[in-house]
């Protein structure tokens, strides 16, 4: 059946099958197609298809003509069997009907289609070996059918898909993940089109080159271009100007000449754009449009290019996966194994006691398996031999990394030398130790450990690389790879390798998914583009891999991309291939490495366990547990006491007696003073059976006082210290049973269609657990037992009772309190030693052991240091805190004082000065830049003087020394105070001097230590060292592996002879004409003639790199692991060694591109996490934070409602609120910026995209008038987006006006598309997913602002030391005309360019330009040479901290923030729905548009709401009362902001327990117990308000029955009806409000009951005795009537007993008169029945509930 072939089991649990339909067979007679070896050869044929295809072109039958043949017959019998397949599941299945068609089946459909291409490519291989086409022919085109087959490689592991998860869930997961990509995917698209924009009407048609006089634009030489080619401006103004004997002209060749990279229209731009946002080549763009025209347009476009599409919204990718795998995670635990890996077979350890220290052994080491005597066993276990192990491989490591090449001594012919019989020796070592251990452990004993499997496998490959054939072969990786096993000498090492890694099958499921996507992608590739004449790229299966695997890596993938377009000549094929790659590229570089990024993060991840753990130790630092005081500090406790007596000269009575030391006062109340502890027992007996005399104790009790109070024989009479104690502990455990009983973390959803409401839910958790609570708390209250639910587990599964678990949980309660506990009297001690210091040491506290405590001086000093300005303003009167509009700007004064902002302000005018220091204007001859380093010691140097006299410098508790950033602050002073004074006249290279000059360039780093946000940053990077240090060793340790291999395989095989003509050494002699690359246009030369220049042959290695020494490959390989180079790397060993040997190289990159460098990604944002706190918390807290930052973001909508009363504008508002006008506008939008397609400086029909562009505009203007007529325009003000569109709408009208009028001129025009782009950012507003990813971004930026500046600083240093060191250094490769460090504004530049990673080592080599290629000088400023080891160091350092570490940073705030914006609905709290329903209510209800409405609307507000935020009156009343008293209770009935309500509702919506963290939880509960009793109170005191108020009435009504009875002849007695209106205000007042009988749409009129008096009444009736309505017994006695009938639910029409009307009048006219009432009811039905919304509202708002115990009327 197909439900038992979907679903698999193991381990008895479900899997879902994503594998094809195997199982359905009903025919015996084709059963053949379910047997195992029938899929096993399929699987197999499947396989060798994929190896057909893949050497199935035209190029590899050329060069092995029989695969031509042999590739045939393998496709002609791959093709009968799956065609044979594919009859029989049809012939199963059937094909279009049945239990499960073949066409309906999309595995089906794979298979079909495979086949299809199957036969396709078996009839066009026929036509080929007949015909032999060429390969622009048709036949040849239709080789293109091939491209899908290399996707059969599915074929192979498609069956292994199975998931341990429903398969519905399962699709969920991946639907929902697909919909977050598409979604980002849009987003980028959004910001290139942007982009795409902007680069074409900046730059337009960049095509002017400096060219010779008389050079033709169509068909220029390479003669004729200059030398570099360099585009030019014809502006002599801006731009590049040439030389005088060129001229700067457009070329007008063809793209397939020029490029297809520029601006010259949309599509072209956006592949630009894409291109550098890639970070490949985009500096050359940039350096291109400076030359072309004002380099500030440049400058702007490609850096804020770069930041945001490069470094945020590509990283949001990241965020994408890491969130949707962080989803899954739980879920695909059981199938990928444990986190840590399989354990060991004998991995089972008991602690033993060895010569008396306590060590981890094994429980097997004791059982001897093996052959060999005890004594050897022990031998085998002893610390000795495995440090004598670790020890040889370490001396095997250095031999090996010892080996250097020199061309001339040792060539790499000679391999028998020293290093090979050493190299023999240690293998023989290592063959002893593997035979000892199968010796002592037997073979099996042996084999059962991999680390044991490992340590052989080295053995054998070692073994067969000392065969001199074999030796410095492929079998060196077996030597070197013994490294590894020094991993094991560090436990923290080895541990963390263990996590990072974690379960094999997770990493390597991912590497295989990598390399079959690479295979599937290159053999597609290779049968598109294999038959394009004269591109090379992909003519075989190794060339395609090659350069796709290029693409991966985005090093020169562009390159691949150009040279592929400009072999084509079709522009819609161009256009496809440029879609093709863009798409293939984005894909490996964002979405592939992001997977490998969220499994690093996945096995970085803690268990709960340890995050327990780690939380209770991140509680007990920032409770600061430590007491003791600083070691500055203690050392006066070294010096003897002199405290400060004071001397009395007169009696104590006349003046005040000083206050007395309690450090003297302790001295007699310690605990060894001698006094004891009384404990007062009542008729104890002592330790010997007798009391003592008196009955007082025996000395025995009294010398174990404490010991007594502990012990339950005896009770005290006073509660000290320990009873107080269990007390608490009493309560903690009673809390913390309720922690149990209440649910899972996700909220309970009715199976129902509507919704429940989830304050309702949480209201009722808080209930049950408050009962239990009070029913645990009595002495004899069933426990947690009588709680069935509390053993049942969320998945429904019922479980034992867990007294484990609540022992834990009530211990980590107990911790919490104890570490509280711990803090307070931590603080005591500290500031109590402080005190003792303070009153016994004269010279504590005192700065300089100089200025006293208490002097003027100081108090002034600390004054002036202290003086802050304060930005929370209070309310002289009332002392509430007063919100500013100018809230950031008061938080961004006072976030220092005004001493750091004076010298933030002074050390950035410092820096300025340091910018304009070159050279050649050097600061010892320029007086102005002196005067400004004056101006800076001399205020550094007041400030330290006031913050020194104030706090003093290291002796005090605040002392300015205290942490890093005092002693930066107090180096950076020292310096500037020795170059002040010292200001060196000569400064030569690599002097003293000079590295004072270095040390200088700190100052800018001094604004860490000023700005509090920018130090937190630092701190937060330090923290994380340890990390860091770990994943930097771990990459040492590969890069020592692979140069140590690189040294043997390629050293001394790279060095060649630079004319490429001479292979032999012994002929690389004289000098050759040298080709020279003018220009990157494809044009070709004669053959015969071509730029160059003479040189002399010379036998080199290349330039930049070589393999001769371990040190030099090291380096080699940190430039390929940044992926700059390496692809002249691998083009050199292929050139001059072999193609084999590059896959060294490609294995490298692979391993430490996908696993080395995400692992810095990984362990960066893992940190960041930690330190903020995140890391650390559960799921559901980790929801709880998100929401508040949803809350804190989420404004009103101020969107006035629908205009009732006006019908036009009523139908306006219709239209403009139609979903149908809201995508008409977005089209319009984006019709508008389409006029952007081309530039409209250049363009010919500038005025026709004018005349468009300004009928949208007028569109636009309508609309906002449109919009203005429906919401009024103070309506329309109150939205910020309409003001936004009313503005670009204005500022389009003055552009049409300026237009039309005036002559056309380039600024016009630029004030037209700036019009377009703002318009273009409106598509973000109105789409939800862009609007939410917009405001990722912008938060992310934001955020990551003091990041950005700290970037920034450390770039700064690193420029002005970059100008000293290479500020005079000659032009070379690299260095030229826009790179350089000539000044520190291009060193920033540079700098810049350096982080992006373009071409950066190419930099680096250029400064290590030595002589007899430079001149050396006596100064820095005379010598053109480069530093070698400076620039190892100074490039190295800055590329790893920069790129490595601080643009980590980024992609972690850009995590945090997209968890902030990423909503599921599936989610247990507040989702975007409940807070759009909350906005739109609250929309309603706020009239005036102010973001507050007063207290007593809430409870309106609250009944409005909808969906899960609803309130049901007649279930939730007492929530109802619960939150209306918390809203004025919190705000004492004032305004009410929109925050606050929604900031209550949150709060009620989560289940507090979970959802908060603790300190904040214990507050929250407080606060909802304390709202609980008030009310509860209130309710007990109107209820006793009306018992007395009934009894009140009865009194009065014997009282008016005597009178009655006895004035029963003079007076007339009538009795009122409970319906008259001065009842029903009474009962307004009451806040009784009537029941609500009728149905939607009707209306009920209820005829009052009146009963007239018995007779006939005078004008002059006069009152008399009669108790009025306003008597509080007639009232009360009303009152409780309504109640009753309220209590009853019923409607009651009829009149009771009720009070007389008493009147005064003659006797005679006196005639009693009964008229029997009657009731009539009157109902009114109609379909537009309404109700008057004024005296509703005033019905509504005037609402009071006394019975229940609140009061709303303000």
């Amino acid at each position: 059946m197909l439900v038992n072939r979907k679903t698999s089991f193991k381990d008895g649990m479900p899997m879902a099958d994503y594998g094809p339909d195997e199982n359905l067979n009903d025919n015996a007679d084709i059963e053949w197609v379910n047997k195992s070896w029938v899929r096993r050869l399929l699987r197999v044929c499947a396989f060798l298809s994929m190896i057909s295809v893949s050497l199935n072109t035209p190029k590899t039958f050329v060069s092995y003509p029989h695969l031509l043949y042999l590739t045939f017959v393998v496709d002609m019998v791959i093709m009968i069997l799956f065609s044979a397949e594919m009859v029989a599941k049809m012939h199963i299945r059937g094909m279009w009907k049945g239990e499960a068609p073949y066409l309906r089946d999309r595995w089906c459909q794979f298979d079909g289609v495979m086949v299809m291409c199957l036969w396709g490519s078996v009839t066009g291989q026929i036509y080929e070996m007949a015909a032999t086409p060429s390969s622009n022919s048709a036949a040849a085109i239709i080789r293109i059918i091939r491209s899908p087959r290399p996707l059969i490689l599915v074929r192979v592991f498609r069956n292994f898909l199975k998931f341990q998860l429903p398969k519905n869930r399962i699709n969920s997961i991946f639907k929902r993940s697909s919909q977050q990509i598409y979604n980002v995917t849009i987003f980028f698209l959004f910001f290139m089109s942007l982009y795409g924009f902007l680069g074409v009407q900046f730059f337009g048609k960049m095509k002017r080159r400096c060219v010779m006089k008389g050079t033709q634009p169509r068909n220029v030489s390479l003669f004729e271009l200059a030398m570099p080619d360099t585009f030019c401006s014809a502006d002599n103004n801006s731009g590049y100007s040439c030389p005088n004997d060129m001229v700067c002209m457009e070329l007008t060749m063809s793209p397939e000449i020029m490029g297809f990279i520029g601006f010259d229209h949309l599509p072209t731009s956006v592949f630009t754009v894409y291109q550098a946002a890639s970070q490949e080549g985009w500096v050359f763009l940039m350096y291109n449009a400076i030359d072309s025209l004002q380099s500030w347009k440049a400058y702007l476009y490609f850096i804020s290019l770069i930041f945001f599409l490069a470094w945020l919204v590509k990283n949001v990718f990241i965020a994408v996966i890491i969130e949707t795998f962080a989803e899954i995670r739980v879920q695909f635990q059981q199938m990928w194994g444990p986190r840590g890996g399989k354990a060991e077979s004998d991995a089972s350890q008991v602690i033993q006691n060895d010569s008396g220290a306590w060590k981890l052994v094994m429980v097997d080491e004791n059982k001897h398996s093996g052959l060999a005597p005890p004594i050897f066993q022990r031998v085998l276990r002893s610390n000795v031999f495995h440090m004598l192990t670790l020890l040889l491989v370490l001396v095997d490591t250095c031999i090996a990394a010892s080996l250097r090449f020199d061309h001339h001594t040792k060539l790499p012919e000679r391999k028998l030398d020293e290093f090979y019989y050493a190299e023999l020796v240690l293998t023989i070592l290592f063959i002893l130790e593997a035979l000892f251990k199968i010796w002592c452990l037997g073979l099996r004993g042996y084999l059962n450990r991999s680390l044991h499997v490992f340590e052989l496998v080295l053995v054998i490959g070692t073994t067969l690389h000392v065969i001199p054939e074999l030796y410095r072969s492929p079998f060196t990786y077996f030597q070197v790879m013994r490294l590894f096993r020094l991993i094991k000498a560090s436990p923290v090492l080895e541990g963390f390798c263990f996590k990072i890694f974690g379960p094999p099958k997770k990493l390597g499921s991912l590497i295989l998914f990598t390399m079959c996507l690479l295979i599937i992608a290159s053999s597609i590739s290779l049968q598109l583009f294999c038959f394009i004449e004269g591109f090379e790229k992909f003519e075989t299966f190794d060339q395609a891999f090659k350069s796709m695997f290029q693409i991966m890596c985005s090093e020169g993938w562009i390159d691949v991309a150009a040279d592929l377009m400009n072999s084509l000549s079709d522009t819609t094929i161009q256009f496809i291939v440029a879609v093709y790659f863009m798409s293939f590229h984005l894909f490996v570089s964002v979405i592939v490495i992001s997977l490998f990024v969220a499994v690093i993060l996945d096995n970085l991840e803690l268990d709960e366990d340890i995050k327990k753990l780690k939380q209770l130790k991140l509680r007990e630092q920032s409770l600061e547990t430590q007491e003791m005081l600083p070691l500055r500090l203690r050392i006066f406790s070294k010096f003897p006491d002199h405290p400060q007596m004071v001397r009395l000269s007169r009696m104590p009575g006349e003046f005040s007696i000083s206050d007395i030391r309690e450090s003297f006062i302790r001295q007699f109340t310690g605990s060894n003073s001698g006094l004891n502890l009384v404990v007062d027992t009542q008729d104890q007996p002592a330790a010997d059976g007798t009391t003592g005399e008196g009955g007082v104790l025996s000395p025995q009790v009294r010398s174990t006082c404490l010991k007594l109070t502990k012990s339950p024989k005896h009770d005290t009479r006073c509660g000290g210290a320990v009873e107080k104690k269990m007390a608490i502990c009493g309560i903690i455990r009673e809390a913390n049973q309720q922690k149990v009983i209440s649910g899972g973390s996700a909220q309970l959803v009715p199976a129902g269609g509507r919704t429940m409401s989830i304050l309702a839910h949480q209201h009722q958790i808080r209930m049950e657990r408050s009962r239990s609570t009070r029913g645990v708390s009595r002495p004899n209250s069933l426990k947690l037992k009588s709680h069935p639910s509390s053993t049942v587990r969320e998945n429904g599964d019922a479980g034992a009772h867990s007294s484990s678990l609540m022992s834990a949980r009530r211990m980590d309660d107990f911790d919490i309190k104890d570490i509280q506990q711990k803090k307070q009297q931590a603080e005591q001690k500290r500031n109590q030693q402080e005190v003792d210091l303070r009153e016994n040491h004269p010279y504590f506290d005192t700065p300089l052991f100089l200025v006293g405590r208490e002097t003027k001086l100081r108090k002034i000093c600390e004054m002036i240091v202290s003086a802050k300005y304060d930005y929370v303003q209070h309310d002289p009167g009332t002392g509430k805190k007063i919100k500013s509009k100018y809230k950031q700007l008061s938080k961004l004064l006072g976030l220092v004082t005004y001493l750091d902002w004076v010298m933030i302000i002074v050390t950035i005018l410092s820096c300025i000065s340091m910018m304009f220091e070159t050279p050649t204007n050097r600061i010892m001859d320029n007086g102005v830049l002196q005067i400004a380093e004056y101006a800076f010691v001399i205020c550094m140097s007041i400030e330290m003087g006031l913050k020194i006299t104030s706090n003093g410098l290291l002796f005090t508790p605040n002392a300015m020394v205290n942490d890093f950033s005092g002693v930066l602050d107090l180096f950076i002073y020292g310096v500037s105070v020795v170059f002040m004074f010292w200001m060196p006249k000569n400064v030569e290279p690599d002097s003293k001097e000079q590295i004072l000059m270095i040390l200088r360039c700190c100052r800018p780093l001094r604004i860490y230590s000023l700005v509090p946000h920018m130090r937190r940053v630092v701190y937060e990077l330090v923290r994380g060292f340890k990390e860091i240090a770990l994943v930097s060793v771990l990459l040492i340790v590969l890069m020592i592996v692979f140069s140590i291999c690189g040294v043997h395989l390629l050293g001394g095989k790279l060095a060649a002879c630079n004319d490429p003509k001479i292979t032999l050494k012994e002929e690389c002699y004289g000098i050759y004409f040298a080709e020279v690359q003018v220009t990157k246009m494809q044009i070709k030369s004669d053959g015969k003639n071509f730029p160059g220049m003479w040189v002399p042959r010379a036998w080199t290695n290349p330039r930049n790199f070589h393999f001769d020494n371990v040190f030099s490959a090291m380096l080699t390989l940190f430039e390929v692991l940044s992926l700059e180079g390496w692809l002249e790397v691998r083009d050199v060993i292929i050139a001059r060694v072999g193609a084999w040997e590059a896959i060294y190289i490609h294995f490298f990159v692979f391993i430490g591109y996908m696993i080395g460098l995400t692992l810095f990604v990984g362990v960066v944002i893992a940190n960041y996490s930690e330190n903020k706190g995140t890391a650390l918390l559960t799921v559901d807290q980790r929801r709880w934070l998100d929401l508040k930052g949803r809350i804190k973001l989420a404004q009103p909508l101020h969107i006035p409602p629908r205009p009732e009363r006006n019908a036009f504008r009523a139908f306006i508002y219709d239209i403009t609120q139609h979903l149908y006008f809201k995508r008409f506008i977005v089209f319009l939008v984006i019709a508008n910026c389409l006029m952007l397609s081309v530039p409209w400086k250049d363009d010919a029909h500038m005025y026709i995209l004018a005349g468009f562009s300004t009928a949208f505009t007028l569109l636009f203007f309508f609309e906002v008038i449109m919009k203005m007529i429906a919401l009024s325009p103070a309506g329309y003000w109150t939205s910020r987006r309409n003001r936004f569109d009313m503005l670009v709408t204005l500022i389009g009208v003055v552009w049409i006006v300026l237009h039309y009028s005036l002559t056309e001129n380039d600024t016009i025009n630029s004030l037209g598309y700036i019009v377009i782009v703002l318009r273009f950012f409106t598509v973000t507003g109105k789409h939800a997913t862009l609007k939410m990813l917009m405001q990722t971004v912008v938060m992310s930026v934001f955020k990551s602002f003091f990041i950005i500046m700290g970037m920034f600083l450390l770039m700064l240093f690193y420029a002005y030391a970059g100008v000293i060191l290479f500020g005079s250094v000659k032009y070379g490769y690299n260095l030229g005309r826009h790179a350089n460090f000539a000044t520190a504004y291009n060193a920033v530049l540079l700098l810049f360019r350096i982080v992006t990673g373009e071409d950066w080592n190419k930099i680096m080599h250029d400064c290590m330009v030595s002589p007899p290629f430079c001149t050396k000088g006596g100064n820095y400023w005379e010598t053109d040479c480069g530093n070698y080891i400076a620039s190892i160091i100074y490039f190295c350092t800055f590329y790893v901290i920069i790129t490595y570490i601080v643009l980590n940073l980024l992609v972690a705030i850009i995590m945090e923030n997209f968890s902030l914006f990423y909503s599921n609905e599936e989610d247990a709290l507040l989702s975007y729905n409940d807070i759009r329903q909350f906005q739109n209510t609250w929309n309603l209800v706020d009239i005036n548009r102010k973001g507050t409405i007063p207290a007593r609307r809430v409870r309106f507000l609250l009944r409005l709401l909808r969906g899960r935020l609803e309130v049901d009156l007649e279930k939730d009343r007492l929530l109802f009362k619960h939150m209306c008293f918390e809203i004025e209770k919190l705000h004492q009935g004032g305004e009410v902001t929109f925050h606050d309500v929604l900031s209550m509702l949150s709060y009620r919506s989560v289940d507090i327990r979970k959802s908060l963290q603790l300190e904040e939880s214990l507050a929250r509960e407080e606060l909802e117990f304390t709202i609980e009793e008030e009310v509860a109170k209130q309710t007990i005191k109107n209820w006793l308000d009306k018992c007395l108020k009934r009894i009140r009435a009865r009194e009065h009504s014997n009282i008016i029955s005597n009178l009655r009875a006895t004035n029963e002849p003079l007076f007339t007695v009538t009795e009122l009806s409970l319906t008259n209106p001065d009842n029903k205000e009474e009962n307004k007042e009451e806040g009784q409000a009537p029941p609500r009988t009728r149905k939607k749409g009707h209306v009920e009129l209820r005829t009052p009951v009146i009963q007239p008096p018995s007779s006939t009444q005078s004008g002059s009736t006069r009152k008399y005795l009669t108790p009025t309505l306003s008597d509080g017994s007639v009232r009360g006695d009303h009152k409780d009537r309504g109640s009753l009938r309220k209590r009853s639910g019923k409607v009651n029409t009829t009149t009771n007993k009720q009070l007389p009307l008493v009147s005064e009048g003659p006797v005679e006219t006196v005639s009693p008169t009964f008229v029997p009432s009657f009731t009539t009811d009157s109902v009114l039905v109609g379909k537009n029945v309404s109700m008057d919304i004024s005296s509703w509202w005033n019905e509504q708002s005037s609402y009071s509930n006394h019975d229940n115990g609140v009061v709303m009327d303000s």
